[in-house]
């Protein structure tokens, strides 16, 4: 009987026990829901409190380093304030200076500021008379060309060097090998050049003997050498173009280069014909520069 009972009573016991454990077990879910959800909402705040903590880190750095550029910016000027307040200083030193210019002083200036606009219309002159002379000069080299245009090149050549005219006449067109003895055909050459230069009789010019280096042997118009073969050469020109074209004497000079100017080297038969030839220089009318610097 006792065993009945407690069986029974056992039963209902667990019958209890199973009716209320469900029910706290419940609880206890939703209790760790609750945690679970205040868990994720307290992740998610920490997360924004650490994006917002990183954001203002940032924030702060960026506003260190605009801090440092503005210091640096400020540094800047006031190296640039400080320069200007020196040179302030400075100009104000001179305007002091400057603020005691006498009159005479002031009238010093004015007669240097006109001297160098009278030197500046001085340049231009001389400028335009260069341009008048190269012009002139042009216009003969083209007269000579024309007047010996029936000539070979290679004898006879006319051109300009530095403002200076020159025509080279090769020897064999004027005079026989190692004398001055001009050849027949020495007078047409000298003629065509003669009625060039004497349509400008304010032109003077120079006859210039040339030579090789080649030493003359037992010449029979007892030559000494080669010096004195360019000067007979030089003045045998001048005899011509004085006495057979009448140009006026006083235009002209004979000189001689003897073997000591040539054109090109004396080592070949080649150049050697080439150094030997009689030179006419155009010479520059110096005695109106001259003039024109008695004027200014």
């Amino acid at each position: 009987m006792k065993s009945r009972i407690f069986l029974a009573l056992a039963i209902v016991s667990i019958g209890a026990y199973s009716c209320v454990s469900p029910k706290k077990l419940q609880e206890k879910e939703e209790k760790l829901a609750q945690l679970n959800g205040a868990y994720t909402e307290l992740q998610g705040k920490l997360r924004s409190t650490e994006d917002e903590l990183n954001k203002s880190k940032s924030d702060s750095e960026k506003a260190m380093d605009k801090t440092k550029s503005l210091q640096s910016n400020i540094d800047d000027l006031n190296k640039q304030v400080d320069f200007l307040r020196n040179n302030n200083n400075v100009v104000l030193s001179q305007l002091k200076d400057m603020s005691v210019v006498s009159g005479a002083q002031a009238e010093s200036i004015k007669k240097s500021l006109d001297n160098i606009g009278a030197k500046d219309l001085y340049i231009q002159g001389l400028q335009s008379t260069m341009a008048r002379k190269d012009s002139i000069n042009m216009n003969l080299v083209m007269n000579l060309k024309g007047a010996i245009g029936d000539l070979n090149d290679g004898d006879i050549n006319v051109k300009i060097d530095k403002g200076v005219v020159y025509v080279d006449i090769s020897d064999k067109l004027l005079f026989k090998s190692g004398s001055f003895e001009v050849t027949s055909n020495a007078k047409n050459v000298l003629g065509k050049v003669a009625k060039v230069l004497a349509a400008q009789p304010d032109i003077d010019f120079m006859v210039e003997g040339h030579t090789d280096s080649k030493q003359l042997i037992g010449s029979d118009n007892a030559i000494e050498d080669n010096w004195d073969l360019s000067v007979k050469r030089a003045t045998t020109v001048v005899r011509i173009l004085q006495d057979t074209y009448h140009l006026d004497p006083k235009r002209m000079t004979a000189a001689g280069r003897s073997e000591y100017l040539p054109l090109t080297d004396n080592g070949t038969a080649e150049g050697r014909a080439k150094n030997r030839r009689t030179r006419i220089v155009i010479l520059p009318q110096l005695d109106q520069f001259f003039k024109l610097l008695e004027k200014k």
